[in-house]
């Protein structure tokens, strides 16, 4: 966990010069009234220390920050590294420390980590509160609201020669099913998520919600490797069952609408009840409900964090990146196959582009230190 002790130890090395300045100005009365350059230079040397402390208000603060696994949040997190570097923060390369969100959220609660960037919402407040962290940690700020899709994507040619357009018409059908069934076991084998993932647990109530134990089969492992099988089967003419977000790579190979649809669910979790503004030609089922919420992406970060920085609290309010850029940004890096250096370089370019923007987070996070 951070502790601003260095900054301190900066604020007061500053304070003790002034105070010898002072001294050196004041200890003759006639001398002080009658030297206008003490007096200029001791106005000079606290104006530059002001100016210098304000415009760098993370001096001396070292901030540990952690990432997701899923490669569409590896230039969000580098972007947010810049951003608090620039605001003088040390901080940690979260590179070095891609967790898993049930593997993360304990380890922030422990202050093994001051925050990171790919908090899902309302899917992670499960795993914070499971933790028992609803009074350690927050989200804060709305990197992006309500722009993330989840749901089950499967090809259109499937969906359109056998009249499928809900997870139920899969997960009733023992027929139906053992059409996606690629172990030869007769279910439906439905590409998931990664253990540890908060929608891993979320597509096992669905299938325990909806009864379909004995037909749909939940298959987890890498995403990626899972994207990329679901990938050629499709280009080998195969039906495909994915569970799939927005913005990736995935819906960027294969479009909803032309080469895949969205499946509707006629019975999701109470607390997933909602309805989706997608069009009949990508949800043929509507009113379209995905199962999933509507998600937002929000940084979450130790609220002793917070408190200790309140420039770094602001900027965190402030940040936001459209989700069509985090879409660009992994088809940047497709698969994984680009460097760490691909990565800075791509959120130093989105710095580059956006820059009006960011300086205006800067100085209105500078004006709160």
């Amino acid at each position: 966990m951070t502790h601003p002790r260095n900054k301190y130890w900066t604020l007061w090395s500053v304070l003790f010069v002034v105070l010898i300045l002072i001294a050196a100005a004041c200890g003759n009365d006639n001398d002080a009234v009658t030297d206008p350059d003490a007096q200029s230079s001791m106005v000079a040397a606290n104006t530059a220390a002001a100016d210098a402390l304000s415009m760098m208000p993370g001096e001396g603060v070292s901030v540990s920050m952690a990432r997701a696994t899923w490669s569409e949040g590896y230039v969000q997190a580098a972007i947010y590294r810049a951003l608090l570097q620039e605001l003088g923060y040390e901080v940690s390369d979260p590179a070095t420390q891609m967790l898993v969100p049930a593997v993360f959220y304990p380890a922030l609660g422990e202050g093994q980590f001051d925050l990171w960037v790919n908090g899902w919402f309302p899917l992670h407040e499960a795993l914070i509160e499971n933790a028992g962290l609803s009074d350690v940690v927050r989200p804060i700020g709305s990197q992006i609201s309500a722009g993330v899709l989840q749901g089950f994507l499967i090809d259109k040619a499937t969906a359109e020669a056998n009249d499928i357009t809900t997870l139920d018409d899969i997960g009733d059908n023992l027929d139906i099913a053992a059409l996606f069934d690629t172990d030869d076991n007769g279910k439906a084998n439905l590409m998931g998520c990664d253990y540890g993932w908060g929608c891993h647990d979320l597509i096992n109530d669905i299938i325990a919600h909806n009864g379909w134990g004995d037909t749909i089969e939940h298959v987890s492992a890498t995403h990626a490797a899972l994207f990329a099988a679901s990938l050629g089967r499709y280009q080998r003419g195969e039906p495909i069952l994915q569970y799939v977000w927005t913005p990736a790579t995935f819906t960027a190979k294969l479009v909803p609408g032309e080469d895949v649809i969205w499946l509707s669910m006629n019975n999701p979790l109470p607390d997933e009840v909602g309805v989706v503004d997608l069009p009949a030609e990508q949800c043929p089922a509507q009113p379209c409900q995905l199962g999933f919420l509507s998600a937002d992406i929000r940084v979450v970060a130790r609220n002793d964090f917070l408190a200790a920085n309140p420039a770094a609290a602001k900027l965190l309010e402030l940040v936001k990146i459209p989700a069509v850029d985090v879409l660009l940004f992994a088809l940047d890096y497709e698969g994984g196959a680009s460097s760490e250096a691909d990565v800075r370089e791509a959120a130093d370019r989105w710095i580059a582009a956006n820059r009006a923007a960011i300086d205006g987070w800067l100085n209105e996070a500078r004006s709160v230190s």
